[in-house]
């Protein structure tokens, strides 16, 4: 084994010098799958006598829609849409397929047909709850997918635009479904109406956004793949035919068609109508994408906004990579900021206690200084009170000298005889 890339992303390329044997993994899985079957659930809507169970007939070569029972005239018509289902199991070339198709007969049919795509959806969106019930059981190990991997949608021949009815019903459900509009009964417009009508349809579908599904090349297809590819896609929406009868040519050929007084119409001629290119996509090329579309893309949108409604929460952190190192990185990350942070209240803490303290001994110093001076001034009172009792003492205790006392006698005798 030889390395033929260096360490791109954690992912070294590697040479093999031999033969090892997992390159036959395909045909393991090509074996198994064989062995198991394969599961199909196919959707058709559209007015009655439009052609759904002809072309599902034709698109199968079996009679997966036994034949109609003509109503009497006095028999009152269905009101509203049902949803019915009807399953066969078919099987080519040693390749068996449960398919089941599911009928919606009544769309269209009323008067007023507001909200006729209500119980179309509502059953598309049951069967979609079903499938996630059955994941959150505990034991999965049974898990029956009956949700739809397409819808092929019956646009009437009108040679006009899409109808108000046409419009809301791919509105409403493109998000939930492989869509697949067709024309119906195309051999009823002539080859320039056909084309007219196409682009007014696909110029309606792009106005509203509505999305329908389109084969996608990726670099791992090969050129033959892209070329059919981008021939399918120039044919959509799909003007089809459909008849369950073989006709003869005028070389004595039986085909599958239909005989008109001005000529024949034949179901698998690519130059008469696109049923081929519709069977091609649908069954022979573009099976599994149907499947995996369904399952990754428009049941995990549905499950998402559906958990979400429930007050369900994502934890991003749960189900990612796991890199050792990246995680202690990210670790001692967190643990510094939590240190940072730390040190900062503490410090913080620390500067408003100190800050508290000065001001309490600045309060302190204030309330001393003034019972300082206070008790200063009441001492100096006190001090010259003293001094002032001291000089009376001083005076009241001193002795008289004799000529004091002298002077005081003379001052007596004077004013005794003052009088006189």
């Amino acid at each position: 084994m030889k390395s033929t890339a260096g360490n791109t992303g954690g992912i070294q390329k590697k040479k093999m010098n031999g033969y090892v044997g997992f390159s036959n993994y395909p045909n393991q899985v090509h074996r198994r799958s064989v062995k198991r079957g394969f599961n199909f659930t196919l959707m058709v809507v559209g007015e009655s006598g439009i052609g759904k169970s002809t072309l599902i007939n034709t698109l199968f070569d079996s009679k997966i829609f036994p034949d109609r029972e003509e109503m009497p005239p006095s028999a009152e018509p269905a009101k509203g849409v049902d949803v019915t289902s009807m399953s066969a199991d078919i099987q080519e070339n040693g390749v068996k397929l449960r398919l089941t198709v599911v009928d919606t007969p009544g769309f269209g049919d009323s008067i007023n047909n507001e909200d006729a795509w209500q119980p179309i959806l509502e059953n598309i969106e049951s069967r979609f709850d079903a499938y996630l019930a059955q994941e959150n059981r505990v034991n999965r190990s049974k898990i029956s997918d009956n949700r739809i991997d397409a819808v092929i949608y019956f646009i009437k021949p009108t040679g006009h635009c899409l109808r108000v009815i046409d419009i809301e019903f791919m509105k409403r459900l493109h998000t939930k479904v492989n869509l697949i509009p067709i024309i119906a009964k195309a051999d009823t417009l002539t080859a320039s109406e056909l084309e007219l009508f196409k682009a007014k349809i696909l110029a309606d579908i792009n106005y509203h956004g509505i999305q329908i599904f389109k084969p996608v090349s990726d670099e791992f297809d090969d050129p033959e793949t892209v070329a059919d590819n981008r021939e399918i896609l120039s044919k959509i929406p799909f003007a089809v035919i459909g008849s369950e009868k073989h006709v003869e040519r005028p070389d004595g050929t039986p085909v599958r068609g239909r005989r008109y007084p001005w000529g024949i119409i034949e179901v698998e001629n690519e130059e008469h109508n696109d049923f081929i290119k519709l069977r091609q996509m649908l069954l022979r090329s573009h099976m599994e994408e149907l499947k995996d579309t369904t399952d990754m893309v428009l049941y995990e949108n549905y499950r998402t906004q559906k958990l979400l409604s429930m007050g369900h929460v994502q934890d991003n952190n749960v189900f990612r990579e796991f890199n050792p190192l990246v995680q202690m990185e990210e670790e001692k990350r967190a643990h510094d900021g939590k240190m940072q942070k730390m040190e900062a209240e503490m410090s913080g803490v620390f500067q408003q206690k100190v800050n508290e303290k000065e001001a309490k001994l600045k309060q302190s110093e204030e309330e001393l200084y003034a019972r300082h001076k206070e008790m200063k001034s009441v001492l100096e009172k006190q001090r010259n009170e003293l001094e002032e009792k001291k000089k009376r003492a001083e005076v009241s205790a001193r002795p008289v000298t004799p000529m004091e006392q002298q002077h005081t006698t003379k001052g007596k005798k004077k004013n005794i005889f003052s009088g006189f």
